[in-house]
């Protein structure tokens, strides 16, 4: 059993975002009782969070966004934009979100802990410097690559998105930044528009962003086999000191939303790949933060197949299918490994043997 670690906390609950939205605390609340009624309490280890400073913040966030979000303490309900509500206690709730990633990047980069699963909200990754975007108040995972930069001197980290919308805002944070390499899977062309294969980072960056937009009705084997042929080989060549993944169940087949094919076993496999990817480069370490998902079955049965691939490193035998899934003759996924491969292949020499 590896040491792995959960960030939960019921003021998470309290950013409330009306009856009418989506992306309600009972998508956190029904995986804090799936925890507590079952087997894995007995092995996760709790993180306790706290709140992120305004520096920390400021390290991705700007001044006046970040005033913004301030100025939105104790007030019933703003629409900061059609998608983005905040009420009396998101404000609190946003920085104990980023305070709590941060103390599980201490924990896993000090070797406290192997790996975790930072349960919080508001989700992030749709979040730029300097505003909110589709539910995302600030960019927790940007924020938890700064923290192990700035905290711990880490040159190289890999984030990996699988949320069914494009990482735009971790995407535009890092564009220039080789010392960060994001991957990002995501029903393309859908919200927020960004993310196609040409998108591939500007400048000193170039080449370290890599987009590998899919058409809906995508299953596991679609995904599985896009991480196996395009992530494991680039990551293993960019030998990434720590692993971020921003981790949405908004692909799983029961997502409202999604228009995807995934399961509870798919996210287990993609969870044992990054893991494969993790154990070769830096010593297993590894924090998934939860993002999208808006089925609440779904939430709570993908999270929990999620916590066990991360305590036990490989899939659980209940999750591990009896023939591994394989290609429609009809799927779009060699089309798209072609694609990334001529993208990327001047970026990246691991490529040449996909």
């Amino acid at each position: 059993m590896r040491r792995t670690g959960i960030v939960r906390d019921n003021r998470y609950l309290e950013h409330k975002t009306g009856v009418h939205h989506i992306e309600i605390p009972q998508r956190l609340e029904t995986i804090y009782k799936t925890i507590d009624h079952s087997e894995l309490h007995k092995s996760l280890i709790p993180i306790a969070p706290r709140l992120a400073s305004l520096e920390e913040i400021e390290w991705v966030h700007t001044p006046d966004y970040i005033e913004k979000i301030l100025d939105t303490a104790d007030e019933p309900i703003r629409y900061l934009d059609p998608d983005t509500v905040t009420s009396e206690k998101t404000c609190e709730a946003a920085f104990l979100a980023a305070g709590g990633v941060f103390e599980a990047v201490e924990q896993i980069v000090t070797g406290t802990l192997d790996n975790g699963f930072a349960l919080v909200r508001p989700p992030g990754h749709h979040a730029e410097r300097n505003r909110q975007m589709g539910f995302c108040i600030f960019n927790n995972v940007a924020l938890a690559a700064e923290y192990a930069r700035r905290r711990h001197g880490l040159e190289r980290i890999l984030i990996i998105d699988w949320d069914l919308h494009h990482a735009n805002g971790t995407q535009h944070i890092f564009d220039r930044d080789p010392g960060v390499l994001l991957f990002s899977s995501h029903r393309f062309p859908f919200f927020p528009g960004t993310g196609d294969f040409a998108e591939t980072g500007s400048g000193p960056g170039e080449g370290f962003t890599i987009n590998v937009p899919m058409p809906a009705q995508q299953d596991d084997s679609d995904f599985l086999a896009l991480y196996e042929r395009l992530l494991v080989p680039v990551a293993l060549e960019f030998n990434p000191q720590l692993v971020l993944v921003s981790a949405g169940f908004d692909t799983h087949y029961d997502d409202p939303i999604g228009g995807m094919k995934v399961t509870e076993q798919g996210y287990a496999g993609l969870t044992e790949i990054i893991l494969g990817i993790a154990d070769q480069t830096c010593e297993g370490k590894m924090l998934a933060l939860i993002e999208g998902g808006y089925d609440l079955g779904a939430m709570r049965k993908s999270a929990a197949a999620v916590l066990e691939t991360l305590l036990l490193g490989s899939v659980p035998e209940h999750l591990r299918k009896k023939t591994p899934p394989k290609l429609r003759a009809s799927s779009p996924t060699p089309d798209i490994i072609k694609k990334v491969k001529e993208t990327h292949g001047p970026f990246w020499k691991s490529l040449d043997n996909v």
